[in-house]
């Protein structure tokens, strides 16, 4: 253990984020739309579980 300086938590998370590039603007959207997507997806999906349920 000897040599080994300790860091505070957020000095570590500084350096975390610093090494993490910056996404585009671009990068970003497509993240959201993907999201997006997803809850479209799920949302969809639980409407005809819904819908179903009805018919019976």
């Amino acid at each position: 253990m000897a040599g080994t300086s300790k860091l505070s938590v957020e000095k570590v998370l500084e350096k975390l984020r610093a090494a993490d590039k910056p996404k585009t603007r671009t990068e970003r959207h497509t993240e959201d739309m993907e999201e997006l997507d997803k809850e479209i997806r799920r949302l969809r999906a639980q409407r005809l579980r819904l819908d179903r349920q009805k018919r019976d």
